[in-house]
């Protein structure tokens, strides 16, 4: 069922028409009531318009900074164009603690550490998209890993010499002019920003598979003194 009929039917509704929800999703009815953290912000079902924060229909399986039109932050412009992609288990990272995952983001909200609210949360968002929205162990809605990154890896003072010794790999693709051929620049990232990325590649939060290789092969030293290396490159 497509969301824009579903945003017509009550919850109880939905469930009844027999929508097989997992447990690891929650219940959502309480996610509706979980949303009240959200609407101030974002619109969901029947007629969903941008506001401070884009509509949530159909946000299963979509791109991050996905809405043609909405003003995003630099930081989500660039985990979308990274293809960072809007998942159940994304989406868990991404609401649990907006700025460990997109660390410049806009949305003024500091996380909702719960998770089980989280889960129901997730379970009423998903009554918006497409399938396989009952489908739990399928993408886009597949059951979270874990993702905390702990605080101690952002707060880690990397060596830029020692970063300047191990970028030579990231050489081989992205240009030390910061110039954009086809490859996204990543001179002159802030540290916190390019270990958040490194990071979620690592847990495969991010999609593309040489970049996951190659951030899995780095201890958090390594990916703190690379950050720091490319922060202050011109």
């Amino acid at each position: 069922m497509h969301h824009s009929l579903r945003a017509f039917l009550p919850i109880a509704g939905i469930l009844a028409a027999g929508v097989v929800w997992a447990n690891e999703f929650g219940d959502p009815e309480a996610g509706a009531l979980v949303f009240k953290h959200c609407k101030s912000c974002h619109q969901i079902g029947d007629g969903a318009k941008n506001r401070v924060g884009p509509q949530l229909n159909g946000i299963f399986g979509r791109p991050a900074a996905g809405i043609e039109g909405f003003k995003y932050s630099k930081s989500m412009m660039r985990a979308g164009n990274d293809g960072l992609i809007w998942t159940e288990e994304t989406l868990d990272a991404y609401i649990e603690n907006p700025k460990a995952l997109i660390s410049k983001t806009r949305m003024n909200f500091r996380g909702l550490l719960d998770a089980t609210e989280r889960g129901h949360l997730l379970a009423y968002l998903r009554i918006f998209s497409d399938n396989p929205a009952n489908i739990p162990e399928a993408e886009p809605t597949a059951t979270a890993t874990d993702h905390d990154l702990d605080p101690a890896i952002l707060a880690l003072e990397g060596d830029p010499e020692y970063g300047e010794y191990l970028a030579s790999e990231c050489l081989t693709c992205h240009q030390s002019s910061g110039t954009d051929e086809g490859i996204p620049a990543i001179t002159g990232w802030p540290t916190q920003d390019f270990v958040v990325a490194m990071h979620a590649y690592k847990r495969k939060l991010r999609p593309h598979p040489v970049m996951q290789m190659m951030a899995g092969r780095l201890s958090d030293e390594e990916i703190a003194a690379i950050a720091a290396y490319f922060k202050d490159l011109e």
